[in-house]
């Protein structure tokens, strides 16, 4: 890999700037211009080196103290379609598909509710069932007891070289 794409790679993985223009930014400590590393941001996004970017949300410094991930059996034929309904809920932050695990778990789509507190996460489950079209799936809200850390994605570390396949 490109000396240049590996320090681009190392500059992002912890998050990009809170600047008006990060990639200038970004361009500056590795020693390139913005478009540049805009273009190779890009072409990683393209190759799926980078499958998104993305904001990592301290809910509870925002005074949201209820959080449920809520699980969903969804026909796999309407797996998609009711992922897009969902996303179109801003109660909705974060909404991903994973294989079910049967017979014990038989959920295959996933979405992140936040609240003030456990009564408005419910309401907002029941208002987007109801909006969504899909009051008579099975589902389970999986309230929050602790948080985790979260960070975004790790791509390489200052010593070993990030592994880029070109075939994808």
């Amino acid at each position: 890999m490109a000396d240049l794409t590996q320090s681009i790679i190392h500059a992002i993985q912890d998050g990009i700037p809170l600047t008006p223009r990060p990639f200038a930014h970004i361009a500056n400590d590795v020693g390139s211009d913005e478009d540049t590393v805009i273009e190779i941001v890009r072409d990683l996004q393209a190759r799926g080196v980078i499958k998104r970017f993305g904001v990592i949300v301290r809910h509870r410094e925002l005074g949201f103290r209820a959080n449920a991930m809520v699980v969903w059996d969804v026909p796999d034929e309407s797996v998609c379609m009711t992922a897009k309904r969902l996303t179109e809920d801003p109660a909705v932050t974060l909404c991903y598909r994973r294989p079910r695990r049967l017979p014990s778990w038989p959920y295959n789509l996933f979405c992140m509710v936040h609240g003030l507190d456990r009564v408005s996460v419910q309401q907002k489950i029941s208002a987007l069932r109801r909006a969504a079209g899909i009051q008579e799936l099975p589902y389970s809200i999986l309230f929050s007891r602790r948080r985790f850390k979260q960070r975004g994605a790790r791509y390489a570390s200052p010593t070993a070289p990030a592994q880029v396949c070109a075939d994808g």
